[in-house]
C-alpha cells in the first residue's frame, strides 16, 4: 500500500498543540481523517470538516488504514497502544501504526515488536519544528522502522514537513533525542550570553543582527533570541515536555555509556523553573534565569 488522498483512511490520536495542525494538514490534502482526543472540544475545527469521530482509540483503529498518535508522556503511549481499548489489540491486519511522540527508543522498540506479532507495520516518527513548523506543515520527521513501510507513508508524511528514513525501530527516537540534546545545549548557550549582554548593557536588536551572522548564528538564536529579550515565553514547546525529553535523552544516553553532563545541567535548570510555576511556557523561558 502507498497511502493516497482519497483512498487511505487516517486515524489520529493527539490533537494539541503540534497534532492539530498536523491532522487539518492532513485532512486538507485530501485523506479521510478519524480522530480522537481525550478533550472532544480539540476536535470540533476537524470535525466541522467532516472528520469522524470516535470514543476511544481501539475504535478509531478498526476504523484505520494508518493510526498516527502524537500524545504526551510515555505513560500516555503505553495506554493508547496496549491498553484495554488500545490501538495494537483493535488495529486490523496491515494497518500502519505510527507513534509521532517523542518517547524512548525501548518503547518504539516494544512497540514495533508487538505490532508485527499481530500482522501491524510500525514506524517511530517523532518531529521537531515546534507549533510554528505545525503550523506551516514544515516539521523535520525522523523516522524508524522497516524501509518499504517508511516508503509506503511518505506522501503522508510530506503533508505535515519533510521526513528522512534514519533506520530500524527505535532510530527515529535515537534521532529525535539527539535533537533534543542539542536543543539543550544550545538554548543554555544563548540564554547565558543574552543575559551577560542584558547586564553589560548592549542593545539587544542590534547585538543579534552582529551575532547572529557568526560563527554563533543559529535558528534558536535567530527565533528565540528576540522572544527572550521582549520578555515573550507563550510556548511554542512546553517546558514540561522538554523535561520529559531531556530525562528520556539522559536515560538513553547512561543505557550508551555517554557522559551527558551538558544535559543533565539543563534539565535540573528547567525543573527549577518547573518548581516555581513555569512549566507551561516555551522553552525560552530558561532565560528568566539569566536576565537581570
Amino acid at each position: 500500500m502507498t497511502a493516497r488522498p482519497g483512498h487511505t483512511r487516517v486515524g489520529f490520536i493527539g490533537l494539541g498543540l503540534m497534532g492539530g495542525p498536523m491532522a487539518g494538514h492532513i485532512q486538507r490534502a485530501g485523506f479521510e481523517l478519524h480522530v480522537y482526543n481525550r478533550t472532544r472540544a480539540k476536535a470540533e475545527e476537524h470535525l466541522a470538516r467532516g472528520a469522524q469521530w470516535h470514543a476511544d482509540p481501539a475504535s478509531l483503529a478498526r476504523a484505520s488504514d494508518v493510526i498516527i498518535t502524537i500524545v504526551g508522556f510515555p505513560k500516555d503511549i503505553e495506554e493508547v497502544y496496549f491498553g484495554d481499548a488500545g490501538i495494537l489489540g483493535a488495529a486490523p491486519p496491515g494497518a500502519y501504526v505510527v507513534d509521532m511522540t517523542t518517547s524512548s527508543p525501548a518503547l518504539a522498540r516494544r512497540i514495533a515488536d508487538a505490532a508485527k506479532s499481530r500482522s501491524l507495520r510500525a514506524l517511530d516518527a517523532p518531529v521537531t519544528g515546534g507549533d510554528v513548523g505545525a503550523q506551516r506543515a514544515q516539521l523535520s520527521i525522523m523516522v524508524g522502522g522497516e524501509r518499504a513501510d517508511f516508503d509506503a507513508l511518505e506522501p503522508l508524511f510530506r503533508t505535515m514537513g519533510s521526513a528522512v528514513h534514519q533506520g530500524a525501530p527505535g532510530f527515529g527516537q535515537h534521532a529525535k533525542l539527539t535533537n533534543q540534546i542539542a536543543i539543550a545545549g544550545t538554548i543554555l548557550g544563548v540564554s547565558e550570553a543574552l543575559g551577560y549582554a542584558m547586564r553589560a548593557g548592549l542593545d539587544g536588536d542590534k547585538l543579534l543582527q552582529s551575532i547572529s551572522r557568526g560563527a554563533a548564528g543559529s535558528s534558536l538564536l535567530l527565533h528565540a533570541g528576540p522572544r527572550m529579550l521582549a520578555g515573550d515565553f507563550a510556548p511554542g514547546f512546553y517546558i514540561k515536555h522538554f523535561i520529559k525529553d531531556l530525562g528520556l535523552a539522559l536515560e538513553s544516553a547512561t543505557e550508551l555509556g555517554l557522559d551527558a553532563r551538558g544535559t543533565a545541567l539543563v534539565k535540573e535548570l528547567y525543573e527549577k523553573l518547573a518548581q516555581t510555576g513555569h512549566a507551561d511556557e516555551g522553552t525560552q523561558a530558561l532565560f528568566r534565569l539569566f536576565r537581570p
